[in-house]
């Protein structure tokens, strides 16, 4: 299924941004954040969103960023963002000009938890897969749009009978970049069924 531009809503809309067929670019704000909680010990929960409604329980969003991040937090990626303490997102975030995070944060019951890998700071793009399987799912990124490696499988205990998921960007700190995501297709799920030990329940 092709990107469809008006299906996608703004959660908190950007002071500046643009939206066509086949291109949205965010312009971030300062001080814009996601977080909830874990180890900072803070709650920040004002980063712009632009997601749809989707009651399918199989499916798979796939988006390509591209983005001139330069100061430390800056990011933009994909999100499933069901209320303020039940969200996941996945996104590279810049820290300085040597290496950047590549990751994913997956924020249950008001508790966020973060899973990170380094990356050098050069890279200046990504593909992300966001697939759904009932209330499982998995993250995947990729260089190519082609060849996309697991970063993360998880479970939202809170997940409704519909959902919402898309794009985000944010600079936590004072700063402010533009993010371009491009690519946007939503499609069958391509993160297959187990095929070894059967499941005890079905989802």
């Amino acid at each position: 299924m092709k990107f469809i531009a008006n299906k996608f809503k703004w959660t908190r809309e950007p002071a500046e941004y643009s939206i066509s067929e086949d291109k949205i670019e965010i312009v971030t704000n300062p001080h814009t954040d996601l977080w909830q909680r874990t180890y900072y010990h803070f709650r920040n929960d004002n980063a712009p969103l632009l997601q749809m409604e989707t009651s399918d329980k199989y499916f798979s969003f796939v988006v390509k960023t591209t983005f001139e991040s330069k100061n430390r937090f800056d990011q933009c990626g994909i999100v499933m963002y069901l209320d303020s303490e039940n969200w996941l997102k996945a996104s590279i975030e810049y820290e300085n000009d040597k290496f950047q995070h590549l990751g994913s944060v997956v924020t249950n019951n008001g508790y966020s938890d973060w899973a990170t890998t380094e990356i050098p700071a050069s890279i200046k793009s990504m593909w992300y897969r966001l697939s759904r399987r009932c209330d499982d799912f998995c993250i995947e990124c990729s260089y190519d749009g082609i060849n996309f490696k697991q970063m993360r499988v998880c479970h939202m205990f809170n997940v409704k009978e519909t959902i919402k998921f898309g794009i985000y960007a944010c600079s936590p700190e004072y700063s402010s970049f533009k993010a371009i995501f491009t690519n946007m297709l939503i499609t069958e799920c391509k993160w297959q069924a187990h095929n070894g030990q059967q499941p005890d329940t079905d989802c």
